[in-house]
């Protein structure tokens, strides 16, 4: 498969403006114009407010670090969940995104539609705009409620650069471990 110039050569010039380096970076682009990270994001940390079993309010946080070398802007992330003994449901309304992390909040960040695929237990997130190469980011996604079953729970984040057709880079699991609090059960 012949590729453009760009593909297999991370492109980063160094132009002196006055006296001072300016790094730039261009994307990696296939002849077939499918876009990829040069550097892709990275997945920091998946942290939940809760970790019991049926809670409601919670909010599962997704840190994502955007390097400055990223080539492209951060056009969205999918969060798939890929293990657990039953399906998670959002309330999609309620995602959020901010620069920062979750104990460090910045500023928010306008989100584009935020949608779900029942089948493939996939969200969603959409950027607008996209957000820019050299930032740490947020997702903050609100469950209907913790799952009812305890156990460990895989949510598996991909990120994807802006273009028509961008090739998502799978960035890791958020790894989420629910307990039962057997003390409000009754037990004969």
């Amino acid at each position: 498969m012949r590729v453009a110039t760009l593909f297999g050569i991370t492109l980063s010039l160094a132009t002196s403006i006055g006296g001072v380096a300016v790094p730039v970076t261009q994307a990696v682009q296939l002849r077939d114009g499918t876009v990829y990270f040069v550097e892709p994001p990275k997945l920091v940390k998946a942290t939940t407010t809760y970790k019991e079993v049926n809670v409601w309010g919670g909010t599962y946080y997704f840190i994502i670090n955007v390097p400055e070398n990223a080539g492209e802007s951060l056009q969205k992330v999918t969060i798939a969940q890929k293990e657990g003994a039953e399906n998670i449901d959002y309330k999609l309304k309620d995602t959020r995104a901010f620069v920062g992390t979750s104990d460090r909040k910045e500023s928010r960040l306008t989100l584009g539609a935020v949608t779900a695929e029942r089948d493939t237990q996939t969200v969603t997130v959409n950027f607008n705009p996209p957000v820019t190469p050299g930032q740490t980011i947020t997702i903050a996604l609100r469950p209907v409620s913790n799952p009812s079953f305890s156990g460990v729970y895989l949510l598996g984040v991909t990120a994807f650069p802006v273009g028509e057709k961008s090739h998502g880079q799978f960035l890791g699991f958020g790894r989420f471990q629910f307990y039962s609090n057997r003390s409000s059960w009754w037990f004969p």
